[in-house]
């Protein structure tokens, strides 16, 4: 079996001019970066802006493990299985971002034969889009610690600055630090950190914004920190807005790419799930809906993640409507939601294949209740679900069949097997049927709070009707952070829970369905910009670390100059 590099290397791509022709995008609005990768320039929404919008089929998942259990693939597969079937469509995803790329999940085009194409390229530097937030972000941060050096006369308070540095790599070295070591000419001393790029307010802005002018209007009221006698400081009172807006106003040009079946990809976007919201850009599905009658996205993670925040934060703020979520699932995930096997970040494969691979049905029928939970999740937004077995190798009939029943019984509009990992579009025409019969049916998404509720209602109706806490613990610091967004009347803000993703719960020890578990809050951040508070739940990073055997030790240059052990 070939690897997914090999299979993408001898994919035959066809010139990104031909993809965008196809759509009905205008030379004019295509800028190319090369031969198979363009940007889409943003006046096609004005050109288009009658053009009736296509449904939207967000693809989410049961709460996975490390590896993940293959929701990309299934996507793209998905939307290769509408391509075939004859349909208009159009994927939109999120671009891959390094950390995981060279830390323990690898990159993130899908695989197999559905992938986004070109691989290497979108898993590494792609269009420059992730290096201009990152530059936009650390311009800022380095704004906030010239400002305070001469002469601070914005008041800021050393103490409050909730701004921080980023790259986009894993390092847990730098999650908490000291600048301004060395004397008076190397800055003023103070603490900070570093979060991981993708994790930013930066980039959660870079993927809600619907224009150049929003990107300008939300980064000139990102909140940077506190003065003195606590009044907040935006970027437009720092006067680096609007660099900041230049260095990302290509970057919120949506990418067209194409899959090893030569479909279209929109690849924009990338928030984690698990931090962020977990969504690729506003911009990506508005032009996508205008162009095609199907656009198949990407929630991040379980739908107690990416999907809860598709509907809460992306959608409430855009005006998106949501058609169907496809809820991927595996059965090795599920026999381990089951108690079959326990499999945490850093474990060798090896040492669970025989476990994993082992019928069991007993394992899987109890891990079936974390199927079904994240069933309820879609639906409790109003939207059809569908389920998609994602197929191992190693899974027996009895086991596929199994699941099936559990999804149909726990109240999905549809369930299917889905092969296209090994057979690309092909392996997902069942699933394409039950997604085209699913979103004819009467349906009308809606959010799970209103906007008016206070922050302690929004985020216990989340912790108790999504993830099934008993309740939500405040620590002290939380609760004052609390007390100051409501008196400065942020309160409105959605909420996007920062939490693990491995885990319905807080802790990613607990499997399957937990019960009688608590949420505590350990502090609450706000993005004015972005527009949503974010509670950090437990001990949620905003910053990874590497493993001990980091997916980066299998990466090298051939003799012919090819790219090696990239997957």
């Amino acid at each position: 079996m070939l690897s997914d590099l090999q299979i993408a290397q001898r994919a035959k791509l066809r010139p990104i001019v031909e993809i965008a022709k196809e759509l009905g995008i205008k030379e004019e609005e295509l800028e190319p970066y090369g031969k198979y990768i363009a940007k889409i320039n943003l006046s096609i929404l004005n050109r288009l802006k009658n053009n009736p919008l296509g449904k939207l089929i967000t693809v989410t998942a049961i709460t996975p493990t490390p590896l993940g259990e293959g929701k990309t693939v299934t996507a793209i597969g998905l939307g290769q299985a509408l391509y075939r079937l004859g349909k208009k469509v159009i994927n939109t995803m999120r671009e891959p971002s390094k950390g995981p790329t060279f830390g323990i999940k690898g990159g993130a085009c899908g695989g197999g034969y559905s992938q986004a194409l070109p691989m290497e390229s979108i898993n590494l530097h792609f269009t420059g889009d992730i290096h201009a937030v990152e530059t936009a972000h650390n311009l800022c941060a380095c704004a906030i610690d010239a400002h305070i050096l001469h002469k601070n006369k914005l008041g800021i308070d050393p103490l409050k600055v909730t701004w921080r540095y980023c790259m986009d790599l894993n390092s847990r070295a730098l999650r908490n630090i000291v600048v301004g070591l060395g004397g008076k000419a190397n800055g003023y001393p103070r603490e900070t950190g570093f979060d991981i790029t993708v994790a930013t307010e930066t980039a959660a802005i870079h993927a809600l914004a619907t224009g150049l002018r929003d990107l300008r209007e939300r980064l000139s009221r990102a909140v940077i920190g506190f003065t003195y006698d606590g009044k907040p400081v935006t970027c437009e009172d720092l006067k680096v807005a609007g660099a900041m807006c230049v260095l990302m106003k290509d970057s919120i040009k949506p990418n067209l790419v194409q899959s090893t079946e030569n479909h279209p990809i929109i690849v924009h976007g990338f928030p984690f799930a698990n931090v962020a919201h977990g969504n690729n850009s506003v911009l990506a599905d508005m032009v996508a809906l205008r162009l095609a009658d199907y656009v198949v996205t990407e929630s991040g993670f379980g739908a107690d993640c990416g999907f809860e925040k598709m509907v809460d934060v992306k959608c409430r703020q855009s005006g998106l409507k949501v058609d169907c979520g496809v809820v991927v699932a595996s059965v090795r995930a599920l026999k381990m939601h089951g108690g079959a096997f326990v499999f945490k970040p850093g474990i060798p494969y090896e040492k669970i294949k025989a476990e994993v691979e082992r019928e069991n049905l007993e394992a899987l029928e109890r891990g079936c209740e974390n199927l079904a939970k994240n069933i309820e999740i879609v639906k409790k937004f109003g939207v059809p679900c569908v389920v998609a077995v994602n197929r191992f190798a190693s899974d027996t009939p009895r086991e596929l069949e199994l699941v099936l029943k559990k999804a149909l019984e726990a109240g999905a509009d549809g369930a299917a097997i889905s092969e296209c990992w090994a057979k690309g579009g092909e392996g997902a025409i069942e699933l394409a049927k039950e997604v085209l019969k699913a979103v004819e049916k009467p349906h009308e998404m809606r959010f799970l709070y209103p906007d008016e509720l206070s922050i302690k209602e929004k985020i216990e109706i989340i912790a108790k009707e999504i993830y099934g806490a008993d309740g939500v613990d405040y620590l002290p610091l939380a609760e004052e952070k609390i007390k100051l967004y409501t008196n400065l009347g942020y309160d409105r803000f959605p909420i996007n829970m920062a939490k693990t993703h491995l885990s319905l719960s807080h802790d990613p020890n607990l499997k399957g369905v937990p019960k009688g578990f608590r949420i505590p809050v350990r502090d609450i951040r706000v993005c004015v910009g972005a527009g949503f508070l974010y509670p950090l739940l437990g001990e949620m990073r905003t910053m990874p670390g590497l493993p001990s055997r980091p997916a980066f030790m299998d990466v090298d240059i051939d003799e012919e100059g090819r790219t090696v052990g990239l997957f």
